[in-house]
C-alpha cells in the first residue's frame, strides 16, 4: 500500500525525465489528473492520457525537452501527508522569482499559483515546479 500517491507520481516523473523518456505511466486518480491538467496548461509537459493496462487504468504522461534537456527541473512535493501545507491568497509567494508554479489544490479545484490568485481563492499547496 502506498501512502503517498502524490509523491509517487512526482517522483516518477522526475525518474522519467532524468533518464529522458518520452512517456512515464502512472496510476489513474482525479487528484493526480487535475495536477497534471495544470502541468500541461502550463508548458511543463506535453500532454496526458489514460490507458489501460491489465484492467487497470493508468495515466500516459508525454514528458517535454527543450534543446535536449527536460523541461522541468524541480518538482517537489510541498504538502505531505504528515504535515499539511496551506496557504491564503494573500500569502502565496512566486517560485524562482517567477520562473516556477506552486500547485494548489482549491475550494475551486486544483490550479496554479496564478489561476488561484485570478480566481481569489486559497488552499492547500500540494507541489512545486521548476
Amino acid at each position: 500500500m502506498m501512502t503517498d500517491p502524490i509523491s509517487d507520481m512526482l517522483a516518477r516523473i522526475k525518474n522519467a525525465c532524468q533518464r529522458y523518456f518520452e512517456t512515464v505511466d502512472i496510476p489513474s486518480s482525479k487528484l493526480k489528473a487535475g495536477i497534471l491538467r495544470v502541468l500541461e496548461r502550463e508548458g511543463y509537459i506535453n500532454g496526458f492520457k489514460e490507458v489501460e493496462k491489465d484492467n487497470r487504468v493508468f495515466l500516459r504522461v508525454t514528458l517535454r525537452y527543450y534543446d535536449g534537456k527536460p523541461v522541468i527541473n524541480v518538482l517537489d512535493r510541498v504538502s505531505k501527508p504528515s504535515r499539511r501545507v496551506y496557504s491564503k491568497l494573500k500569502k502565496i509567494s512566486s517560485v524562482y522569482n517567477g520562473f516556477g508554479i506552486f500547485v494548489l489544490s482549491t475550494s475551486k479545484g486544483v490550479m496554479s499559483d496564478a489561476e488561484a490568485k485570478e480566481n481569489n481563492v486559497g488552499g492547500e499547496i500540494l507541489c512545486k515546479v521548476f
